[in-house]
């Protein structure tokens, strides 16, 4: 009988089939290379190509704003379709959003940078040292000298007493009602914020034409610098309240939660947590709806009438201001005058920086970390203010500051919460 011998190998199992390996990083769709680039620029020279063959060669049309329109939407779909091919469909879409918003950025800046480019062009040659300590008392049309004879110091004055009494009017005001429709709320609140929006969309020539025919037409009061201020006040209350009450919105619902769970006041919580959140978003909307008043004409002129000479009471008599300076000065027909109002328009786009400036600057918050606790230590401080001994030991503070009173419950339901 024949035995087998065992054999050494067995039956092997047939092997697995080799993981496929990645080359790279996985792709993102803000991923953006060389490659893309080259896809880019390309897409970019092709669609102008195409649009100049097709605009002007083929078609009847004319004209540079249809020519860049036409090559903006088509370079728009080109790039799409080159990336969707070349990478896939979803950079695509998020590649072409991106130059879309980064196409609208730059027409913004570009804009903004051309006027205030030629302005300051136009109107810095023509500065000098009469325009700021002169006024139009003295002014002759026929002088041929008349740039040098003449300044706007009065017009200067005037717009910073109106804005100033303006802004001392409405920002409060404004503020006031952006807490109520935020922060107290009741029946009231749907009519005020209606009234509000609608006060938003309000021309500026209806402001005027409002506090003339009030007191003017009635002979309750003459024309003056405060009249413009009220109408002034009209165009600048809408604007801060949305804004304001925007920025109040965006206030976490957490700092009021906490403040009110602390033993605050209603009244408290919004004084010393959530305007001191907010400071820096209220600066801004306040110096936005300031920068909207200090440009208006059309109310100036059924209210502050304009006077070549100098007023510095705004309740008493015409008074002059920088819009209507220069709109009457762009009517004239001597180019002296229209230079003058190239100056004028420089003085006033520096104020409007100037404020904005301003704002940036005052706006400045301080770090998070500091900023709550200086907001905790104005709310909760019982032992300081009924002379107890501060805590020697600080907790969670720094070296060299007042430490923050905490509230230790204590595990023992018998003994009594130590301060």
């Amino acid at each position: 009988m024949t035995t087998l011998a065992p054999t050494s190998s067995s039956t092997a199992a047939p092997p697995l089939p080799p993981t496929p390996r990645r080359i790279g990083a996985p792709l993102r769709p803000r991923d953006f290379g060389w490659a893309d680039a080259g896809i880019l620029a390309a897409s970019l020279l092709s669609s102008f190509l195409l649009v100049w063959v097709v605009f002007y060669q083929v078609t009847l049309l004319s004209g540079i704003f249809g020519f860049l329109l036409c090559w903006y939407a088509a370079f728009l779909a080109l790039y799409w379709v080159v990336t969707t091919q070349v990478v896939d469909r979803q950079a695509a879409t998020d590649r072409t959003a991106t130059v879309v918003v980064v196409t609208g950025a730059f027409l913004v800046l570009g804009i903004v940078a051309f006027i205030v480019g030629w302005v300051t062009w136009k109107g810095v040659g023509h500065l000098h040292t009469n325009l700021f300590v002169k006024d139009m008392s003295h002014f002759v049309p026929a002088d041929r000298n008349v740039l040098h004879q003449i300044g706007v110091l009065h017009a200067i004055v005037g717009t910073v007493e109106q804005v100033g009494i303006a802004a001392a009017i409405g920002v409060p005001v404004a503020v006031t009602t952006a807490v109520f429709l935020n922060e107290v709320g009741g029946r009231g609140t749907r009519i005020v914020r209606t009234v509000v929006t609608a006060m938003s969309g309000l021309p500026s020539i209806v402001a005027g034409v409002f506090v003339y025919s009030i007191l003017v037409e009635t002979s309750v009061s003459r024309y003056s610098g405060f009249l413009a201020s009220l109408a002034l006040f009209i165009l600048i209350l809408p604007s801060v309240t949305r804004t304001t009450e925007e920025v109040l919105r965006i206030v976490p619902g957490g700092l009021r939660e906490a403040s009110l769970a602390l033993g605050a006041s209603e009244f408290r919580t919004v004084w010393s947590v959530v305007l001191p959140t907010a400071r820096s978003g209220m600066i801004t909307a306040s110096l936005l709806g300031i920068a909207i008043a200090v440009g208006e004409t059309a109310p100036l002129i059924f209210t502050s009438f304009g006077n070549n000479n100098m007023n510095v009471n705004p309740f008493h008599g015409a008074q002059a201001a920088l819009p209507l300076v220069l709109y009457d000065f762009v009517r004239q027909p001597q180019g002296a005058l229209i230079d003058l109002a190239y100056a004028t328009a420089f003085i006033l786009l520096a104020l409007v920086l100037i404020l904005f400036v301003l704002a940036r600057v005052l706006g400045r918050q301080r770090s998070t970390s500091g900023a709550l606790r200086a907001r905790l230590r104005s709310v909760l401080r019982p032992s300081a203010r009924s002379g107890g001994s501060e805590n020697p030991s600080p907790v969670g503070g720094r070296a060299g500051r007042p430490p923050l009173e905490i509230l230790t419950v204590s595990p023992n339901p018998k003994e009594p919460l130590l301060p």
